[in-house]
């Protein structure tokens, strides 16, 4: 009895302990996927808010919204392509390891920039405008020749594995058809022996078959069985073989059904 009551205990805590687990990893997943929402939204709303301001605020701030626009879409588009692709291809880890070194100094010129828009003084963020614009276009090639690298080898994967899956196909379509062979294989022994039949053979004087009339003759039987209706050579056989169709012979009108909507047959008639 104890050890039935101690069973039963440990199942009960085994159950709650399971219960709390499955529970922290659903909150855990939930609070994930907030963030990312929040995260997200919060981009887009950053997005939306400097493409407004490029247009609307002309001169050192419009420029400073669009090198910070710039920077976010450059690293953006490379990050979804090396992320996308390392699930398919495990060479993209240093790829990966060198794109997240990029970031920070990516994120550390953001920041930069951000910092220069709350600058009153327009004359200081002339005067460092260039300096900003040679690390974003370093920062921008980088990226781009990783987005483009990892593009690249995605699309000679694929090319490669389209010229193997072509060539198994080929292979594949001309077993499907191995038939052809056959029918090849058999075609020059039916010339020969039509070439061979009794109309091009030359029977020699004296009455007295030669070796080569013999030779004609032998082959006439298969070939003449090939001719005849309603036979097939033992080669080109897939099945029975229908028999030949009855001749079309005109029916009897007498013998025709007659239904209410025919007009019965005009007769004449005939004085003897």
């Amino acid at each position: 009895m104890e050890a039935a009551v101690a069973i039963i205990g440990l199942l009960f805590v085994l159950f709650v302990l399971a219960g709390v687990f499955v529970t922290v990893k659903a909150v855990k997943a939930a609070k994930r996927g907030v963030d990312r929402t929040v995260a997200q939204a919060r981009r887009t709303v950053e997005d939306t808010t400097l493409r407004a301001r490029q247009l609307a605020q002309p001169g050192v701030v419009g420029e400073l919204a669009q090198l910070r626009l710039s920077l976010r879409t450059s690293m953006r588009a490379t990050q979804e392509v090396l992320y996308a692709g390392s699930s398919d291809d495990a060479s993209l880890s240093e790829a990966i390891g060198l794109f997240e070194r990029l970031s920070a100094h990516g994120h550390e010129l953001d920041d930069e920039l951000k910092r220069l828009e709350r600058e009153p003084d327009r004359a200081t963020i002339g005067t460092r405008l260039p300096d900003l614009r040679e690390r974003l276009e370093r920062i921008t090639h980088s990226a781009e020749s990783l987005r483009w690298a990892a593009r690249d080898r995605a699309r000679k994967f694929a090319e490669d594995d389209l010229a193997s899956l072509s060539d198994q196909i080929d292979v594949e379509t001309g077993a499907l058809r191995h038939w052809t062979r056959v029918e090849d294989a058999a075609d020059p022994l039916r010339d020969l022996s039509e070439s061979a039949g009794p109309g091009n053979a030359k029977p020699a004087t004296g009455g007295q078959p030669t070796e080569g009339h013999a030779r004609a003759g032998a082959a006439d039987g298969p070939s003449e069985a090939a001719a005849r209706p309603g036979r097939t050579p033992a080669a080109h056989s897939w099945g029975p073989t229908p028999e030949e169709p009855p001749a079309i012979t005109a029916r009897d009108p007498r013998t025709q059904p007659s239904y209410p909507w025919q007009k019965a047959p005009r007769t004449e008639d005939t004085t003897t």
